[in-house]
């Protein structure tokens, strides 16, 4: 994972019966991570978003696909693309 290169300790969530694909931990710092391949329909966008949105803390959250997008969200979780994931993160 590019999290654990960067020091994260990876572990898989779990919240209710939703999976957090990734929760990555560094000292005082938490971020929740969704993978994606491409968000293409409403209901994907809706399975891969809420589980985030589900989880009650101020920590960042971000979905992470292929599709073309720069920097937006849904619902005020981050949309990235995996190149600019991989760009901001390093």
């Amino acid at each position: 994972s590019h999290f654990a290169s960067l020091g994260y300790k990876i572990t898989v969530g779990k919240l209710n019966n939703k999976e957090i694909d990734f929760v990555c931990s560094k000292e005082n710092k938490t971020i929740y991570v969704q993978v994606a391949y491409l968000i293409t329909e409403e209901s994907t966008a809706e399975r891969e978003f809420n589980n985030l949105l589900a989880i009650q803390d101020n920590y960042p959250k971000m979905v992470i696909s292929m599709d073309d997008v720069l920097n937006t969200d849904y619902k005020g979780i981050e949309h990235l693309n995996i190149i600019e994931f991989l760009t901001r993160f390093k």
